[in-house]
């Protein structure tokens, strides 16, 4: 994967990955191969995040169920990435559940995500860190946060598709996204000032989010 990718970065390539998805539909399987590539190195990280080293175990279970349950998907390409981010989310919680081990507190439903702005002490912060040190840093936010960091950035979605995965309101999405970098750049010794340069999340399009037939 590289450095942690930047939402911009991942969503350069949504108009490749919705029409890999429509070929898919179509029948085409090595366009499903293509669509699995763009967005297996994003899943893999976020489900890294949330259950360690089993996310390749959870990231298998959920494909089976991307596979099982592709014909039904309606969406593009940014809508994909939310649709697979909520089917391999709920598969990471079952593991969880499986394993008697329940995800860390997280605060209440208002504390969930939107990222500063471009150019933000926190992002050049993110770009600067390897992945596998800022999984180990976001993995030691308390859970709300850190999915929120890492469905922003690792994945790329918008502040109201991220909410759409965790089953919570835009508004809250930001709030715990700007916890999370605030205590990332914290511990990184890069600065405390997390206003500059932020977000209001709106109610983007909904296009974005996806859904199944």
């Amino acid at each position: 994967m590289g450095q942690v990718r930047q939402p911009r970065r991942v969503q350069a390539r949504d108009g490749e990955l919705g029409a890999a998805v429509a070929r898919a539909q179509d029948g085409d399987e090595a366009a499903f191969t293509v669509a699995y590539r763009i967005v297996q190195p994003g899943l893999l990280g976020y489900l890294r995040g949330i259950v360690g080293d089993d996310a390749e175990d959870v990231a298998s279970d959920a494909w089976l169920e991307i596979a099982r349950d592709f014909g039904r998907f309606q969406g593009d390409g940014a809508g994909f990435r939310g649709w697979t981010a909520t089917i391999a989310r709920h598969r990471a919680l079952d593991h969880l559940r499986r394993q008697r081990v329940r995800p860390r507190a997280g605060g209440t439903e208002q504390d969930v995500l939107d990222l500063p702005g471009p150019h933000s002490t926190h992002e050049q912060a993110l770009e600067s860190l390897s992945t596998e040190r800022a999984l180990e840093l976001v993995r030691g936010l308390p859970r709300d946060q850190a999915e929120a960091v890492l469905l922003r950035v690792v994945i790329g979605l918008d502040g109201p598709a991220a909410a759409r995965v965790l089953d919570k309101r835009p508004g809250a999405v930001r709030t715990a996204g700007h916890r999370g970098l605030k205590r990332l750049a914290r511990q990184l010794g890069i600065g405390s000032e997390v206003d500059e340069g932020m977000t209001d999340v709106t109610d983007e399009d909904s296009r974005t989010l996806g859904k199944s037939r």
